[in-house]
């Protein structure tokens, strides 16, 4: 039977100046790569450093999180930017995270856009396809981390950007194969035991079964849950243990 490998990651370093979110001392640990706020859409110049020590610490894949320029909506409203500005917006953060990686004398392993950010590049070519190039330019060398089966992914290949596709632990999905918005009412799985039986099927059969009952395909290696949850360190906590029960193992994709 073939190993089954999945990555697990979050998104993490979004606290702002006095202003704290999520759990991180207790989440870390569990995962195996981080996606780090850039700054405009949370973090900040002192979170983002903090961070990357806590990551190097833990032996932690590094990637950028840049999202729209939204402190005040936490990046999750959307924004109508060109093409050409979410391009220039994304060269701007990626590099102001790859500055404090440098000085740490650590590399940047890949990208996963942020909130409104992301949900608009999964759906639009255009924007898909400027994010891909913006990886791509930064460093040939980068992974893009993008939802499994999403115009991101479709861009990512035609560009020749590197991919790879994620599934959501603790998120709910829609036919579609999008993620249900944030203010529908099953938007979000707060039982971590819940969620851990969950990551195990999709793992297991490639497969997650929708808010109406129907199943539809992922095929994903990295399987993220979300920092700001307040449950995250338990969801995390209840997914590797369950993955360890099982035989699967946790490793980064970047390696």
């Amino acid at each position: 039977m073939e190993k089954i490998l999945v990555d697990l990651n979050a998104d993490v370093g979004e606290s702002f100046g006095v202003y704290s979110l999520g759990n991180e001392e207790g989440l870390l640990p569990y995962l195996t790569s981080v996606n780090i706020a850039c700054g405009l859409h949370a973090g900040d110049p002192l979170v983002m450093e903090r961070t990357i020590k806590k990551a190097i610490g833990l032996k932690l894949s590094i990637g950028a999180h840049p999202g729209y320029p939204d402190l005040q909506g936490f990046g999750r409203r959307r924004f109508s930017l060109s093409p050409k500005e979410v391009k220039c917006f994304l060269i701007y953060q990626v590099g102001a995270l790859m500055g404090f990686l440098k000085v740490a004398k650590e590399r940047l392993s890949h990208v996963k856009p942020h909130g409104a950010l992301y949900n608009e590049a999964c759906q639009n070519p255009e924007i898909a396809r400027a994010i891909a190039e913006a990886v791509q330019e930064i460093d040939p060398e980068l992974f893009l981390l993008a939802r499994s089966g999403s115009e991101m992914v479709k861009q990512a290949k035609l560009v020749g950007t590197k991919v790879v596709e994620e599934a959501f632990a603790d998120r709910n999905y829609g036919e579609d194969g999008d993620l249900l918005p944030r203010d529908h009412p099953e938007a979000l799985i707060r039982n971590p035991e819940e969620a851990a039986k969950r990551a195990l099927s999709m793992a297991k059969e490639k497969r997650v079964k929708t808010v109406s009952g129907m199943e539809i395909p992922l095929n994903f290696r990295s399987l993220c849950i979300h920092g700001d949850n307040p449950l995250a360190p338990a969801i995390a906590r209840s997914i590797r243990e369950i993955f360890a029960a099982n035989e699967i193992e946790v490793s980064p994709f970047s390696i």
